[in-house]
């Protein structure tokens, strides 16, 4: 049955909501007539002479045009402006680009002052002074971490760690203590000064710029064979902030290494050849996100080696029995004290105290 009001056949089909509906969408609401910008004069006030059959709305007058526009281009003039402003005054600028320097570099070869004690490994350490050495890497240890005034915690740990995964690279790796290789102490170098390491690798020289033993530790394995892993590790890692976007970590550490001569069997004797390494490393922000380090300077004291004009290169130790040639004596140089010290600058003489004693 019909509702009240609906035709008596019902609401024709394909039409819902019957003839209201049909014409809901052209049916202007309240909001739509109070938006229009003109409105119809009513009929009595079209009769009027000269009447217009339209006038507009007081909100839309010619002479009242929105100003919406204008305080839009005004406020993004003044967002603008004040950008360029901070711009120029904010204090928070980035770092200014910073360019590692050369390596400065002084390798001593430290002559003995008689035949080269020879005997067993173990013996050879325990009547040395690596005697209450660690073995390896565990030598080379972290100091306790803490912030600066610029540089995190982590910051200062990751430049700790660097440093000592420098000197684990150069101076413990089998490969770069034979010459196999370099790599793994290149990766760690900063790619300004790659160029550098580059040319000391190929053609080592004792100028202060160029000499290899300044970058790692490299044995003849024509002439020597390191028994591994029976080098012998103990030395300092110390931080410091030098400005406010560069940290430094001076390392001074003490290798001991057990060498035979290459060319013999097992029987012969063995030895003991101390290099100690004084280096100093900085790094900016961009080389602790990078892993690598710029190396400032590094002095190396070894023996017992001869003094040699190319001793800036591979390392030459004498082994067991050898005795250099008599000499003018140069001073007397311990390689086993660590600190800040002066070296001779040529080559010095192998303290006793640093022989073992068998």
């Amino acid at each position: 049955m019909a509702g009240r009001g609906d035709p008596p056949d019902g609401t024709p089909e394909g039409l819902p909501g019957g003839g209201e509906d049909e014409y809901r969408s052209v049916v202007f609401d309240e909001s739509f007539v109070r938006a229009a910008r003109l409105q119809e004069f009513s009929a009595q006030e079209r009769m009027g002479e000269h009447a217009r059959a339209v006038r507009s709305r007081p909100g839309w007058e010619p002479g009242r045009r929105s100003r919406q526009p204008l305080v839009l281009v005004l406020l993004i003039l003044l967002a603008f402006g004040t950008a360029i402003y901070l711009g120029v005054r904010n204090p928070y600028q980035p770092p200014a680009v910073h360019r590692a320097e050369p390596l400065w570099t002084t390798v001593t070869p430290l002559a003995p002052q008689g035949p080269v004690p020879g005997g067993e490994p173990a013996e050879l350490i325990a009547h040395s002074p690596a005697a209450e050495y660690r073995t390896g890497a565990a030598g080379i240890n972290l100091p306790n971490a803490g912030r600066t005034e610029h540089f995190s915690e982590g910051q200062v740990v990751t430049a700790l760690s660097v440093a000592k995964d420098y000197l684990v690279a150069s101076s413990l790796e089998p490969d770069v203590l034979s010459g196999a290789t370099t790599r793994p102490v290149r990766l760690l170098v900063d790619p300004d000064q790659q160029a550098q390491f580059d040319r000391s690798a190929d053609a080592s020289r004792a100028d202060g710029r160029h000499a290899l033993a300044g970058w790692l530790v490299r044995f003849d394995p024509a002439r020597t064979t390191v028994i591994d892993p029976a080098t012998r590790v103990q030395g300092t890692l110390r931080f410091a902030e030098i400005d406010a976007d560069l940290l430094q970590v001076t390392a001074d550490h003490t290798f001991t290494y057990t060498l035979r001569p290459a060319a013999s069997g097992p029987d012969r004797a063995a030895s003991l050849f101390t290099v100690h390494r004084q280096m100093q490393f900085r790094f900016d922000r961009e080389d602790l996100r990078m892993h690598r380090a710029e190396l400032l300077t590094s002095r190396v004291a070894a023996g017992p080696q001869a003094c040699a004009p190319d001793a800036g290169g591979t390392l030459r130790p004498l082994l067991a029995g050898e005795r250099t040639p008599p000499a003018d004596a140069p001073a007397v140089t311990d390689p086993y004290a660590t600190g800040d010290r002066s070296v001779t600058p040529l080559c010095g003489t192998l303290s006793p105290k640093a022989q073992p004693r068998l």
